[in-house]
């Protein structure tokens, strides 16, 4: 192992470089609690936002599948007048690494199939052609030890960008991530620096059973020493990969299987994105709701409806899993005094759960109702595509939640 990182050093050291409808709900006039202060709202477990097959409930909370195919709302439907290019962002993410390891000739990419298969979804195609099988090294199908592998490269140097095939499979290597690569900097002394990329594809597809439908934001947040991100579309996942590349930290890029495909305009001039800020994706009054990765497509195609039944909703894309941005997140629940998230990672102990708790302790006193999340179920994603769409939140559980959260 210590001989293929030295390999990969010394090529690495000669490579070249709304139209808001202006009806007004009835339901948005600011509650008091005189007694709420220094006490926290508690959401029951209890408490769901399901779709319910009863009959009086069967017209406005009907499933809608495939949302994430939808267009963006307003001037992101539109890029063709837009400067730049178009990308989809699979490609976004490989223009991204492609710079980086131009820039520094200490970039590196390993992981399975990498090199000269592309990637399991292609974002390396491509690059072992251009920069070499020793830094674009494909490696055994063994997680434990090529992520253990780039972690001890980034020690001496290197900057690793290391794929899993399936952001599940990367649970064989759970030990690694944690003890090692959170730790190291900690552990040494300051000695040592991990300066590494962990990425590749997650989320529940479209049939593609249990064990390769996982959501593991939950499993690494807790670990100290790490940052997480998500990206949801090809502009915010160049930056977020330029930037978590720079990084000295190890960082966490998660993708979603479902968004590879999806295409925006991004500029042609170099950009970097920061690793700890969230994204204003509608600004609104009534409401807050955060969200990220599919989730977001899903959030969007709810506001629609949300509009145009009279509420104004605001959306964040909070990107930066670990740490939250409280900053964008705390100033829109001063001004909405409502907040709603919407997730898929599970209910139990998740992103959302966090979310909450962050919220509750920083700014309880603006919040005019109990938080309220939206989450996947707590049971293992089934194959069967109806069921599969029964786990994850739709857009209709969203419209539902916001119109009970603003009574």
């Amino acid at each position: 192992m210590a001989a293929i990182a030295q390999g990969i050093g010394a090529v690495a050291a000669v490579s070249s470089a709304n139209s808001f409808d202006s009806k007004k709900p009835r339901i948005f006039t600011r509650r008091s609690f005189p007694e709420r202060k220094g006490r926290f709202f508690v959401v029951s477990s209890e408490r769901k936002f399901s779709c319910d097959l009863s009959s009086n409930g069967r017209r406005t909370q009907q499933l809608i599948a495939n949302a994430v195919a939808t267009k963006q709302d307003g001037a992101a439907t539109s890029t063709s007048s837009k400067p730049g290019h178009e990308l989809l962002l699979f490609e976004a993410l490989r223009e991204g690494l492609e710079e980086e390891m131009a820039r520094d000739p200490s970039v590196c990419i390993m992981g399975e199939d990498v090199g000269h298969y592309g990637g399991s979804y292609k974002v390396s195609k491509g690059l072992a052609e251009k920069y070499g099988d020793l830094r674009v090294l494909d490696t055994p199908i063994a997680e434990n030890a090529f992520t253990g592998m780039g972690i001890g490269a980034a020690m001496t140097g290197l900057r690793p960008v290391i794929e899993g095939m399936n952001m599940g499979f990367l649970l064989l290597a759970f030990n690694q991530i944690s003890n090692n690569c959170g730790m190291l900097h900690y552990t040494s002394g300051g000695q040592f620096k991990i300066p590494v990329v962990i990425r590749g594809p997650g989320g529940v597809g479209r049939q593609l059973g249990a064990e390769h439908s996982q959501r593991l934001e939950s499993y690494f947040q807790s670990i100290p020493g790490i940052q997480m991100v998500a990206c949801s579309t090809p502009y915010n996942a160049k930056g977020l990969m330029k930037a978590a590349i720079r990084s000295d930290n190890p960082v966490i890029l998660f993708e979603h299987v479902l968004l590879y495909n999806l295409k925006e305009r991004i500029p042609d001039e170099e950009y970097v994105l920061n690793l700890e800020e969230a994204e204003m994706v509608r600004q609104g009054e009534h409401v807050t709701i955060l969200t990220y990765s599919r989730m977001r497509y899903h959030v969007m195609q709810a506001v629609k409806t949300l509009v145009n039944k009279g509420y104004d909703p605001e959306v964040i894309d909070i990107r930066s899993l670990k740490p939250f941005d409280l900053h964008t997140i705390g100033n829109s629940v001063k001004k909405t005094h409502r907040v709603l998230i919407v997730e898929e990672c599970m209910r139990t102990g998740g992103i959302g759960a966090s979310l909450t708790a962050a919220i509750t302790e920083n700014f309880n006193d603006y919040l005019d109702a109990p938080i309220v999340c939206l989450s996947s179920q707590d049971v293992p994603t089934p194959y069967a595509g109806t069921l599969e769409n029964w786990t994850v939140v739709q857009p209709a559980q969203v419209v539902t939640a916001v119109e009970q959260l603003c009574q």
